[in-house]
């Protein structure tokens, strides 16, 4: 198998590979891209994410600077809205549902490296995919650890680490991220 397919297969892969070098720099000059339109002229600004984003729903909004890894693996939902400073490391799959908002400074991360120091200068990596339900509200400076999924209706409180699943209608916080509490959903569909 090549690296990239290592990769896509969920397997340790070396990240310096030419192919998957590729993504990122495929990546980079999107991102340099979007982060390069003025902020009043939104059609401009969609169209980018939509030429970045492996798919997106309507209205989506992301404010400078953003990063990403691939751009590909991206696809959000409805009402999708991302504020300054977001970083989505999709080297796997990030599925995000409608009518989620993600805070300032927040780092959402499908590549992990080993602990072995003899892997990590071997240039080793691992990468999971991510699911993000409807209805999340993501705070700032949250991080969101590879291969997880969190439920509909979840709010993640500004600072969290969340390295476990978050199940439906659900308050987390703190670092490693806990429940707090369940929440109501008023959503009438």
């Amino acid at each position: 198998m090549t690296e990239a397919e290592k990769l896509d297969a969920g397997l340790e892969y070396d990240f310096t590979e030419p192919e998957v070098r590729g993504r990122k720099f495929r990546a980079v000059k999107g991102c340099q891209k979007l982060n390069g339109i003025d902020m009043t002229e939104t059609a401009a600004r969609e169209a980018a994410i939509r030429e970045l984003f492996g798919s997106a729903g309507k209205s989506p909004v992301v404010l400078p600077t953003f990063h990403c890894d691939n751009g590909g693996n991206i696809h959000v939902g409805n009402n999708f809205f991302a504020n300054y400073n977001v970083t989505i490391l999709d080297n796997r799959e990030v599925r995000i549902g409608d009518n989620v908002m993600i805070g300032p400074h927040t780092l959402i991360a499908t590549v992990g490296h080993p602990l072995s120091p003899a892997k990590r200068r071997a240039h080793c990596a691992i990468a999971k995919p991510i699911i993000i339900g409807n209805d999340v509200w993501i705070g700032g400076n949250v991080t969101i650890m590879p291969g997880l999924t969190i439920g509909n209706n979840v709010v993640i409180a500004a600072g969290a680490v969340v390295t476990k699943d978050v199940p439906d209608n659900s308050l987390v916080a703190g670092v490693p991220a806990k429940k707090v509490r369940d929440l109501e959903n008023d959503v009438f569909e």
